[in-house]
């Protein structure tokens, strides 16, 4: 299975316990895009819907999302079911065909890198913007810790699933700046803005291992492996007090079409 097609087995825990976007975030894509209430909003890869929800809550309802996973879509459909005006479509975008091709906005969610390859997205995301269109597109980045429990933690992934050892991420810097290529290859996108926004989060036990079962790379890990993992998980935060504080960072990339 694919790393992108684990959401949708866990459709309703993804909701629960995947962390919000900063209200600021939303905010700041207004500022720079200028957009006004009524205009079009593309969104790639909704999942269940939270930041579709941060444009809603402000007004900005007018939205098409696509999403792969259909019980996702359906999830996102239901929460939506009132506000008419925003479309869930259950397609993969990369074959979706679209009736219109001038969108205000293409926006995504810790989404777009599952778009491949990624020339070929922001071609095609290029091609649905209209001429003063831009895009916005936002990550979650985790923060590594080195705290006592988080230490702790880390031998944990050392010893039953290496190849998830946090030591080894690339730093922000270097994801901002790989991301900041694909964004501007091809000279598609120009007048680059990247944000960042730190977030910490607080989880019990229980909490913190739901919420890493919604995590695309242990969803795919063998199920003995994952469960000696979240157990080694559980007992270390259970013996360092009950409560594990994460932080997590949430990087935006704001470009606007390039006519040449």
């Amino acid at each position: 299975m694919e790393r992108k097609n684990t959401f949708n087995e866990i459709a309703r825990e993804y909701d629960k316990y995947r962390p919000s976007y900063p209200e600021q975030l939303f905010t700041d894509i207004l500022e720079l895009t200028a957009i006004k209430q009524g205009d079009s909003i593309l969104e790639i890869g909704c999942g269940t819907g939270q930041a579709t929800k941060g444009f809603v809550d402000l007004g900005f309802d007018n939205v098409t999302c696509i999403e792969l996973g259909q019980n996702l879509a359906e999830l996102t459909r239901e929460k939506f079911k009132n506000k008419p005006n925003v479309n869930i479509i259950n397609s993969p975008f990369e074959t979706w065909q679209s009736e219109k091709s001038n969108f205000d906005l293409a926006i995504s969610g810790t989404a777009f890198h599952f778009i491949q390859p990624q020339e070929v997205g922001y071609r095609k995301v290029f091609d649905l913007l209209n001429d003063e269109g831009s895009i916005a597109f936002f990550w979650t980045v985790h923060i590594p810790s080195f705290d006592d429990v988080s230490n702790r933690i880390r031998e944990s992934y050392k010893r039953n699933a290496p190849q998830l050892d946090d030591s080894k991420n690339p730093t922000i810097e270097q994801i901002i700046d790989e991301r900041s290529v694909l964004a501007l290859k091809d000279g598609l996108f120009k007048e680059l803005e990247i944000k960042q926004y730190i977030c910490n989060h607080t989880y019990t036990a229980d909490e913190y291992i739901s919420l890493l079962n919604t995590n695309s790379r242990h969803r795919l890990l063998p199920d003995n492996v994952r469960f000696e993992l979240f157990g080694e998980i559980k007992e270390a935060i259970e013996e360092h007090g009950g409560i594990l504080n994460k932080p997590q960072a949430v990087v935006l990339y704001h470009a606007k079409k390039n006519l040449k």
